[in-house]
């Protein structure tokens, strides 16, 4: 399976005339790219669901209860892991410049 892979990356990086390091550099970038644009209207889905900014802004509405815990304490949650992979996919981003 792994010979058939890098075969068929050769002929793609022939095809295209770019080095093949390029052609898997702009496509794992590519990859990282859509993950972030989906975990960021995730993001932005339950912002705006409870017209947060984020985890800190929705944790403060629940101090001074202007937000029921009942309610969205999984929303709360999802959003807590999801700004943590957004900001795991930036790196990774930066880390391909």
């Amino acid at each position: 399976m792994i010979s058939q892979t890098i075969t068929k990356l050769s002929e793609v990086a022939e095809e295209l005339h770019i080095p093949e390091d390029d052609l898997i550099r702009r496509g794992v970038q590519s990859y990282l790219e859509r993950q972030l644009r989906g975990v960021q209207a995730e993001i932005f889905e339950i912002t705006s669901r409870y017209n947060v900014t984020d985890v800190e802004d929705m944790e403060g509405r629940y101090r001074n209860g202007t937000l029921e815990e009942a309610d969205s304490r999984q929303d709360l949650q999802r959003l807590d892991h999801l700004e943590y992979k957004r900001e795991r996919l930036q790196k990774l981003l930066g880390s391909l410049s």
